[in-house]
């Protein structure tokens, strides 16, 4: 186990420029301790670190015994920084830009009824919300304000909706400006429209290729093989270990740089040996068949496993525990 440890740990010598760290896998299986704990680590080795969710359901509230949900990014230690998005927040920054932007290119001086109610309808839809926490990410990670940004990643399924969106936002964009440029041109030539008119196309134009410049940028950090890192979480278990072989496949298609998995919730086994529960032994024995199917399906790309601690990691110092646990002592 402590070499395991040590290959984790020996990831961020040999891999310096990899300043995107992504923990992703099904819900509850320890994703935001692990960010948590990642972002103390790389705090501690004197990196300024922030530790951000784009998990509706997340945790580093608890996790840190702090306040920040909504609250932009708060520092939690000196050079930790943590971060929670308000969904519901962005989507009404959202509504704001969209008539604004209304305004500005058709001179209005009230947002007329219908687009109103289009506006509203719109931010009902399922994907507002997956939409709104897609494009704060792109204002937190293009900042450049931080050395390393730890990614709490939404449950699997999520996840790869924001990369399908990302793929599918960028074709429909680059079809849409080329139509766009295309009729400029044909209107240009014929004649048939007024400078004012020209103007109104520029602005629809420029705002079009200001939303693919966005969506690029998200896109192309969750998938930079230079920049970028991905870690699977999972536990010993049948269902946790086929969703994530079925996950890695499809992450795969996307290109996300996958470098590892990391098994969390692992029973020691020498408790085996001593007087406890029997359904704690049975545990322990079926987390023994788990553990050997976990190296028969991923083999070398498993980088840790971190043991079942007797208490929720909240509070630093279980933070710092957990750190410990993944990346080793000093």
């Amino acid at each position: 186990m402590e070499v395991i440890k040590i290959l984790l740990k020996n990831f961020f010598k040999k891999y310096p420029e990899r300043r995107y760290i992504m923990f992703g896998g099904k819900g509850g299986l320890g994703k935001t301790s692990f960010s948590a704990a990642t972002g103390y680590y790389l705090t501690k080795k004197g990196f300024k670190v922030l530790v951000f969710s784009v998990d509706p359901q997340a945790s580093l509230t608890d996790i840190f015994q702090r306040d920040i949900f909504g609250k932009g990014a708060v520092e939690i230690m000196p050079n930790l920084f943590a971060q929670e998005i308000d969904a519901d927040k962005r989507i009404k920054e959202y509504q704001n830009e969209i008539r604004q932007k209304i305004f500005d290119m058709y001179s209005l001086e009230k947002i007329p009824d219908e687009i109103e109610d289009y506006i509203q309808a719109a931010s009902a839809e399922p994907a507002m919300e997956e939409s709104a926490i897609f494009d704060k990410v792109v204002d937190i990670v293009v900042s450049g304000e931080y050395d390393y940004y730890i990614y709490d990643l939404v449950p699997l399924g999520h996840a790869l909706y924001y990369l399908s969106m990302a793929s599918v936002y960028d074709e429909w964009i680059s079809k849409i400006t080329h139509l766009r440029e295309e009729m400029r041109e044909y209107d240009k030539v014929a004649a048939l429209i007024k400078r004012d008119k020209e103007l109104e196309e520029d602005l629809i134009l420029e705002e079009l290729q200001y939303i693919k410049y966005r969506i690029s940028t998200s896109s192309g950090i969750l998938t930079d093989v230079e920049k970028t890192a991905f870690f699977f979480v999972l536990i010993p278990e049948k269902m946790a270990i086929l969703d994530t072989k079925k996950a890695a496949k499809l992450f795969a298609k996307f290109k996300v740089p996958l470098q590892g998995y990391i098994v969390n919730r692992i029973i020691p086994e020498e408790l085996a040996n001593k007087k406890i529960p029997e359904y704690l032994k049975h545990r322990i024995e079926m987390q023994k068949t788990y553990k050997k199917e976990i190296i028969e399906t991923f083999g070398e790309e498993v980088l840790g496993y971190i043991p079942e601690f007797d208490r929720d990691i909240t509070g630093l110092d279980m933070v710092a525990k957990m750190a410990e646990a993944m990346y080793g002592g000093e």
